[in-house]
């Protein structure tokens, strides 16, 4: 007979000590930054995000750009937001390295993109590049070890 587990995921969740608890327990890689580093850095990139993804939202409403140049934007904004629910709230690497693994593929797909229209976009997003290269292999590394 298979057992169920109900997950409640709401934002109460996301932030919840268990949710940091249960990821502090994980083995992680030798090349796992400390906890607090993240915070900083996705506050940089969030600006970033904040400002490039908002200028390509502004052209779409403009008519200065075509839908397919904003999708991949939209994307990597609703895989980026649902990495925290799927890691922290339902504590699924699996999922999350999928999930992870799609905003690296989202970025790369508007990175490609944007390029002949708004070069600066491309060049503003390679930290954010950088880091979620980063980050998806540090989340494949996690999955792995924790398996």
């Amino acid at each position: 007979m298979l057992k169920t587990r109900h997950v409640n995921v709401n934002l109460a969740c996301m932030n919840s000590t268990s949710g940091a608890a249960w990821y502090a327990q994980l083995a992680k890689p030798f090349f796992a930054p400390p906890a607090f580093v993240f915070g900083p850095v996705w506050t940089v990139l969030y600006v970033v995000i904040a400002i490039s993804f908002g200028f390509v939202l502004w052209q779409y409403l403009k008519r200065r750009l075509p839908f397919g140049v904003l999708l991949p934007f939209i994307l990597n904004l609703l895989f980026n937001v649902a990495y925290t629910p799927i890691q922290f709230g339902l504590k699924n690497n699996a999922l999350a390295s999928v999930d992870v693994l799609l905003v690296l593929v989202t970025l790369l797909w508007a990175m490609a993109v944007i390029w002949r229209r708004a070069r600066w976009v491309v060049y503003a997003n390679l930290p954010y590049l950088l880091w979620v290269t980063f980050a998806t292999m540090l989340q494949f590394s996690i999955t792995w070890l924790n398996r």
